[in-house]
Parts: structure tokens; C-alpha cells; sequence
């Protein structure tokens, strides 16, 4: 980008036991979002985590109650 912003398209979901979704972080490439999700999955059952492309109709990137997994 050619004005100086940084475009952060990927972020890591995360929901609790309980259906609660929260955003972990955005990242630059899926890959990198990939690598953090698989890196915090693997530290136990009770939580889990996925990758979502923030789109333009959710420009704020927060986790939509109907995002699947």
C-alpha cells in the first residue's frame, strides 16, 4: 500500500465453552493467523479457535454470532 496503512485482512477467533466468540488478534496473511490459531488450539480442549477473512460488510472484523466453524 502505497499510503502507508497496514491492511490486517485475517484474524484468529476464539470461543469459549460457554459460545462465546472473541477476537484474538488480526493478522497479515492467513498463514501467519493459521500458525497463532494452530499454536493456542494445542494448549487445551476448552477453547477453540479458526481463521475468518474480515470482509468488507464486517470492516471492524468482529466475530459474527453465525460465523461457523
Amino acid at each position: 500500500m502505497n499510503d502507508g496503512t497496514i491492511t490486517l485482512p485475517w484474524q484468529v477467533i476464539r470461543q469459549d465453552d460457554n459460545g462465546n466468540r472473541y477476537r484474538v488478534g488480526q493478522y497479515a496473511t492467513r498463514a501467519e493467523a493459521q500458525k497463532i490459531a494452530d499454536t493456542l488450539d494445542s494448549r487445551g480442549p476448552r477453547q477453540l479457535y479458526w481463521v475468518e477473512r474480515i470482509s468488507s460488510a464486517n470492516p471492524a472484523g468482529y466475530p459474527s454470532p453465525s460465523s461457523s466453524t
